[in-house]
């Protein structure tokens, strides 16, 4: 069941970057595909770890979250790059992810990353070192806001 979710996802991704329909194509999306499932089976049963796709509600809540933040900080990011300078001030800071499960602390420093105006400079353990264009922005993740998101979709830790 769980390669089946990967062959679909990938199928899909692959379709949708290439946007072409042709047999020839096809058939080498469908060959990268078997090989991308060959590859993750075998590692799944060297590390003994297998990861699943995760649930459909939980990555399309999260997809649609994630876009909102990134229209609404690339507007404030542009109005701070065509506003006066004084209104940059960059800063460097280290948020806490203690309250994001381990595995999805990667999740939620390029959830960062992916929002205009910040980056995700460094994770070590619980914390993410984090650049911003603005302390406003730094600020607002240390309120936890998107690490409760995060936390809300999938899961606290335990």
């Amino acid at each position: 069941m769980r390669i089946g979710k990967w062959a679909v996802l990938l199928a899909v991704f692959w379709l949708l970057l290439s946007g072409y329909i042709q047999p020839l194509l096809l058939s080498f999306g469908a060959a990268s595909v078997a090989i991308v499932l060959f590859v993750l089976h075998r590692m799944d049963a060297i590390d003994e770890e297998p990861e699943d796709v995760g649930n459909g509600p939980q990555i399309v809540r999260y997809i649609v979250w994630l876009l909102g933040q990134i229209m609404q900080s690339s507007t404030h990011v542009t109005k701070l790059v065509w506003g006066s300078s004084s209104q940059v001030s960059p800063c460097l800071a280290k948020i806490s992810a203690q309250d994001v499960p381990p595995e999805n602390r990667v999740l939620y420093a390029n959830s960062i990353t992916l929002t205009p105006g910040t980056l995700s400079v460094d994770l070590e353990d619980d914390e993410i070192t984090v650049h911003a264009l603005q302390k406003a922005s730094i600020e607002e993740l240390e309120q936890g806001g998107m690490e409760r998101k995060i936390t809300g979709i999938w899961g606290k830790n335990t």
